[in-house]
């Protein structure tokens, strides 16, 4: 997703002159096509991810859509203040970009583990997630963010992630995107947002989800939270998957979602990492297995 991130950065930085790419000390042999290509719109903030959010939010309040970049954590809990205050709060065309999200990082301990982002960003309330679940997706979101320039947070995975979309899909803000239809009018659902998306197709050839389809919701806030009860209403059961705990998460998210309706609550299972691979140090597939993603 990194790369198809950075491949994208640079064709829509050629289209408009005022995206620009703030790293902190971190990403080098991903974001040279961007530096190389924009120079002059590329700052190396240092090991200083606070420094970065400011620098970012001072430049969106020039014209320009920043986008910061970092591994895991960094770039969110590091400077959730200056993330709330200079960006959120101001409704700047800031995005954060985190690369490694859930356990993509896990060989390097519970310091690269973003299993609690999701509920740090959410809260904020102009802040939209993007969180693609596969390159195209990624494309899709990065298209989408650039003509829609406002606070928002981009999770990505690492690299090497298969495809599912057979071309760019188009991405609308709280609206589930069908990867793979299942049997019926209204099948149950697995839904996922993010690098589970994968998850979801394995789970979708066994025989306790055969006929399920498979949704992606790659983007998502508090702003659309009233539009989930409607697909919800037309689906059968529908099972969320995320990489992130349970808590302040997708799914519960969606729970949030459907709390003026009962009914409709009784029909969603929520599957989560469990909180026991927050001490844990892994491969993402070892600590996904051992959080209860299998």
């Amino acid at each position: 997703m990194r790369n198809a991130f950075i491949d994208e950065l640079v064709l829509l930085a050629e289209q408009h002159p005022h995206i620009a790419l703030v790293v902190g000390d971190l990403g080098f042999s991903v974001v040279e096509p961007f530096a190389d290509r924009f120079p002059d719109r590329f700052i190396n903030a240092g090991v200083a991810e606070q420094n970065m959010t400011g620098l970012a939010a001072g430049m969106a309040s020039e014209g320009f859509h920043v986008f910061t970049y970092s591994i895991a954590n960094f770039p969110t809990f590091r400077c959730a203040e200056q993330i709330r205050n200079d960006v959120d709060y101001q409704k700047l065309p800031v995005t954060v970009v985190s690369v490694g999200g859930g356990l993509a990082y896990g060989a390097l301990g519970y310091s690269h583990h973003a299993v609690q982002d999701y509920a740090l960003m959410r809260s904020f309330q102009n802040m939209l997630i993007a969180a693609p679940g596969d390159p195209l997706e990624t494309r899709a979101c990065m298209r989408f963010l650039v003509a829609n320039p406002q606070p928002s947070y981009l999770r990505l995975g690492k690299a090497g992630e298969p495809v599912f979309h057979h071309k760019i899909p188009e991405v609308v803000p709280g609206r589930w995107s069908t990867v793979s239809e299942g049997r019926g009018e209204a099948p149950d659902v697995l839904l996922t947002t993010g690098a589970t998306l994968g998850l979801a197709m394995d789970w979708q050839r066994r025989d306790s989800y055969r006929g399920h389809a498979v949704k992606s919701l790659p983007l998502w806030s508090m702003a659309t939270k009233h539009m989930q009860a409607a697909q919800v209403r037309g689906a059968g059961r529908v099972t969320t998957l995320e990489d992130h705990l349970p808590d302040g998460g997708f799914g519960s998210w969606l729970m949030e979602s459907l709390s003026h309706d009962p009914d409709l609550r009784t029909r969603l299972d929520a599957v989560a990492l469990d909180p026991t691979v927050c001490g844990l140090v892994g491969s993402q597939k070892t600590l996904n297995e051992t959080g209860g993603l299998r």
